[in-house]
């Protein structure tokens, strides 16, 4: 699975409002981004490699629900201590680790504002399939 981050700011940025962290997205820079994601998926889609993905609504929209002695506790996002979160993930089902890398490694040339370059990561963590898998 390859985990996308971002950052609230950067959602506030690409729907066009200037951020602590830079200015705002041009459209298009937008719509760039949205032809790089289009076109990487479908080179997946078409290596037989793609087997799902999906994008995240932006952490304001974010709900915790955790327990506090026996009871359930809902707190709205974003949370104040997570500068960046999963905005997005793609599932791959590819010969090796190291493919899987080689994948996700094209996501550095996702076009985007300088400075959202500069912070810009992934994470790539293997799927298991029962709790034997667990190392």
């Amino acid at each position: 699975m390859i985990l996308h981050y971002a950052s609230q700011a950067d959602y506030d940025a690409m729907a066009g409002k200037d951020t602590p962290e830079g200015r705002a997205w041009t459209p298009d820079e937008v719509a760039a981004l949205g032809e790089f994601m289009g076109k990487w998926t479908n080179e997946l889609v078409e290596s037989g490699e793609y087997v799902a993905g999906h994008g995240l609504a932006a952490p304001v929209l974010t709900r915790r629900v955790t327990a506090t002695d026996g009871e359930t506790v809902v707190t709205d996002g974003p949370y104040a201590e997570t500068a960046e979160v999963i905005v997005g993930l793609t599932i791959v089902d590819c010969a090796s680790y190291d493919r899987a890398t080689e994948i996700a490694a094209k996501l550095a040339a996702t076009p985007a504002p300088e400075h959202v370059q500069a912070r810009g990561y992934v994470d790539i963590r293997p799927l298991i399939d029962g709790l034997a898998d667990i190392a």
